[in-house]
Order: structure tokens, then sequence, then C-alpha cells
């Protein structure tokens, strides 16, 4: 059975970004990874400004939602209650919207596992003491 991908900021912007550190390892995740991969629309953000920090354009971020390569498929409105006990849970780190909202389509999605860079995700418990299967760098 094919688990669900959700996608974290850091590796679609290493994808996008021959200058990122983690450039190759997430050229290669993708190429393994059958589409589509399901994100929210915190970590299109983030993605979009870290590229435009580093003056790149952010076009091939929604080239990549409209050819459904990501598909964007949460709604903060309906799971609103659980990201903020999510943030209230997870506030000494702290916690951002788009890692509460990866935690949270986690818990939605029971078969996914989450591509990230994020360390923080190492103690993120879905469901309160889950742990969250990952595709990371060892």
């Amino acid at each position: 059975m094919k688990s669900t991908v959700l996608l974290d900021t850091g590796p679609l912007v290493a994808f996008l970004s021959a200058a990122d550190a983690h450039h190759d390892w997430a050229q290669q995740r993708w190429r393994d990874i059958q589409p589509p991969m399901l994100s929210c629309e915190a970590v299109i953000a983030e993605a979009v400004f870290l590229l435009q920090r580093e003056r790149k354009s952010p076009q091939p971020v929604l080239d990549l939602i409209q050819r459904g390569v990501i598909r964007v498929e949460f709604s903060l409105t309906e799971e609103l209650r659980a990201v903020t006990a999510l943030l209230g849970r997870y506030n000494d780190v702290p916690m951002s919207l788009a890692d509460a909202s990866l935690v949270r389509m986690s818990e939605l999605w029971a078969d996914s596992r989450v591509f990230t860079l994020d360390d923080d995700f190492r103690f993120y418990r879905r469901h309160g003491r889950q742990t969250i299967p990952l595709i990371t760098p060892q």
C-alpha cells in the first residue's frame, strides 16, 4: 500500500534551489515519491517567502500545484481547534503554523509520512503520543 506523503517547506525549497545544502537529497527523494504530495497553504506561503528572499521566482511552486504534483488539502478553518491545541502543546519549541498543520494532517491521513528537513518532527506526536513517520535525511 502506498503511503501519503505530506510535504513540508524544507524539501520543497531544497528541490527548487540548487544553492540549498539539501538540494541533491531532495531531488533524489522527489524522484522516489509518486505524486501527488499533500501540503497546506502555510507550507506554500513559507516556501514562496524563502524563495523570494533568495531572489528566486515563486512560480515553480505554483506550477507544481497547478500540475497536481502538490495538492493543497488542508482547511485551517475546519481544523482550527486541533491546530490551536497543537500550537499550545508545543509552545516551548515554538511550533510554526505550517508544522502544526502538518502534524494535524498526519492525524487525518493515518498512512502518511511527513517529508521534512525539520528535526522538530522527531519530537512532535500525533494524537498526543504516536510518533510521526518521516522522510528525512539520516
